[in-house]
């Protein structure tokens, strides 16, 4: 292994790290209700649990309202009980044709509260890169030690894999920074 594929490996995990942390983020809800908050809900469809968005149509109507249309009508009660089971905060209205899920205008509080887990999402982000730096860090080191490379090399090597570290962490902190303001703004 030679020094730019330590560097090129590192790179593109710190990316999948920041693609992780903005899907982590679309658990979160803002101000406007995302149909993302029914990612996870499964549905007992013929007896093999598949998701949601696979047997029915999803739609933002407004922003306080879901509304959740079975491609099957006989699938109606099924999808009902999946999404009270999935416990995301309302309940389901089911009008006979579809189900509508009516979300309160988040409080002040509330949006604090999920201002401060996007915090902690960045922060675990945060120490994701930081480990693969020392993954990176200690690659370099193993080649340093096996005389692969020089003294010079390896140093330049270190500074080059924080180079990469500190965008990754900047990156997040923009990311988190975003996240925060689209959550406290009203």
């Amino acid at each position: 292994m030679e020094l730019n594929e330590i560097y090129s490996n590192q790179k593109e995990l710190v990316e999948k790290t920041l693609e992780a942390l903005k899907r982590d983020f679309l658990t979160i809800r803002s101000g406007a209700v995302s149909t993302s908050v029914l990612d996870n809900v499964k549905v007992d469809y013929y007896g093999t649990p598949t998701a949601l968005n696979q047997v029915a149509t999803i739609l933002a109507s407004d922003a306080t309202t879901i509304n959740v249309t079975p491609w099957e009508k006989n699938l109606l009660k099924d999808v009902e009980r999946a999404i009270g089971e999935a416990n995301i905060g309302v309940n389901p209205n089911n009008d006979g044709e579809c189900i509508k899920l009516f979300f309160p205008p988040m409080t002040t509080e509330q949006r604090k509260e999920n201002a401060k887990h996007a915090k902690v999402m960045g922060d675990k982000a945060k120490i994701s890169i930081r480990n693969i730096r020392k993954d990176a860090n200690d690659k370099i080191k193993k080649l340093e030690k096996d005389k692969t490379i020089t003294e010079d090399e390896s140093k330049k090597g270190h500074d080059e894999v924080q180079k990469i570290t500190d965008a990754g962490v900047t990156s997040v902190e923009t990311l988190v920074k975003a996240k925060e303001a689209e959550l406290l703004k009203i």
